[in-house]
């Protein structure tokens, strides 16, 4: 069979009009002689009646530590409502269908509650349905453990249920639909020019993800890679053609040329965060760069953006832990230096590998605009900068120009 997998989120499923949208999306994949496989989120977002975080909310009112099993026993229950339905939606339109949960899909997890990873697919149940003609309905963000207990996936764990469902049944695709036209080269609410790109690679989504765009979950690109199944993130409410997620020989034709333009595929950022430096003249403890990450860590902080040389060690923080990192290091006897209200700003692009030149253009174009680089760091497919929170739009405007991302081409 030639199954195509349809992840709609939760704005997309809203009213009856919207799901109106999907079913014809689902009705057009039927008509190309495609089984499609849809995996739906909850409906709406907070505030919404069946939206996972209203659930929360009705739950923690009463008591505020609800437990993770639980809670995951709530979080599973908008999906249902959601998947349910859609079911009822395409049988109304003379569309046959059934609706699945995800351990009736055969999603299989660990007991990692409210963060769980999925460990296998069994998709027996599915491919039954789907040989009897019918649409097969999938509650996102969902499995169970094997021995029967329900989890959650974490969040953008549809996109995650979507990925392994795609690689599990070899589909030929998987659609990711959401309410833009695809990814972009920037966010538009900054950057008046920015556009949407036909291609881009896994690698390069999963970084654009990781820094702060959220078209789609990092995790789902990266299960989708490991079988090279092609995604495509698209919208509901048009016909646009959307993005292609797809291997690096794909988008640029198997080869680097350091002549090409497009070194760079978007400008993204990630705001709300905290620099803290340790001055290592003052501190007086041995091995202060392994103590200092260990009981970062041991405190549940993430560090990221680190840099550390004879003279300091720096790490950046989300700002909601900045103080609790302060009173971490203050009771190893260590005070450091914080500045908080920051923002990494990423330049993201495969073909930026081997080509002499990228670095200087990002300093150009933020010297020009007079943002203050804070700290720096790269990969072979991303450069961070660390700027002042205010100075955000300036930078991702000054990059976005600097490598003609707003050209058609």
């Amino acid at each position: 069979m030639r199954f195509l997998i349809q992840k709609f989120g939760g704005t997309s499923l809203t009213t009856p009009e919207f799901r109106q949208e999907v079913a014809s999306k689902i009705a057009a994949a039927r008509n190309q002689g495609l089984s499609p496989v849809v995996v739906v989120s909850a409906i709406g977002r907070e505030g919404a009646p069946y939206a996972t975080d209203t659930l929360i909310n009705v739950a923690k009112k009463v008591y505020r530590d609800v437990p993770s099993r639980e809670l995951d026993l709530l979080m599973s229950c908008g999906e249902i409502i959601s998947g349910v339905v859609m079911v009822s939606t395409l049988l109304d339109m003379g569309i046959e269908a059934v609706f699945l949960t995800g351990a009736q899909a055969g999603i299989i997890t660990d007991d990692n509650y409210n963060d769980a990873r999925i460990l296998r697919v069994e998709p027996q149940k599915i491919i039954k349905h789907a040989e009897e003609g019918k649409v097969v309905v999938v509650a996102g963000f969902q499995g169970i453990t094997e021995d029967g207990e329900i989890t959650t996936l974490g969040r953008g764990g549809s996109d995650t249920t979507a990925a392994a469902l795609g690689v599990a049944l070899d589909a030929e695709c998987i659609d990711i639909y959401t309410d833009v036209d695809g990814v972009m080269t920037a966010d538009p609410r900054i950057v008046d020019d920015a556009r949407i790109l036909d291609k881009v690679t896994y690698n390069e989504i999963c970084q654009l993800a990781h820094e702060g765009a959220k078209v789609i979950h990092p995790r789902a690109v990266e299960i989708a890679m490991q079988k090279n199944i092609p995604m495509r993130v698209k919208s509901t409410f048009s016909d646009a053609p959307g993005t292609l997620v797809t291997n690096h020989s794909e988008v640029y034709g198997g080869t680097i040329d350091i002549t090409m333009d497009r070194t760079i595929t978007g400008i993204t950022y990630v705001a709300e965060i905290t620099q803290i430096i340790i001055p290592l003249e003052d501190v007086k403890i041995e091995d202060p760069h392994l103590k200092v990450f260990k009981s970062m860590a041991l405190a549940g902080i993430s560090v990221d953006f680190w840099n550390v040389n004879t003279q300091y060690i720096s790490f950046t923080v989300k700002d909601s832990l900045t103080e609790k990192a302060k009173q971490v290091l203050e009771n190893m006897g260590i005070k450091p230096v914080l500045r908080p209200n920051c923002a990494k700003v990423a330049a993201v692009g495969a073909g930026m590998t081997g080509v002499p030149g990228v670095m200087a253009n990002v300093v150009e174009a933020l010297t020009r605009e007079n943002v203050e680089i804070l700290q720096s760091s790269d990969s072979h497919t991303t450069i961070w900068v660390l700027v002042k929170k205010e100075e955000i739009k300036r930078a991702v405007v000054a990059l976005h120009r600097q490598f003609k991302l707003g050209d058609n081409r």
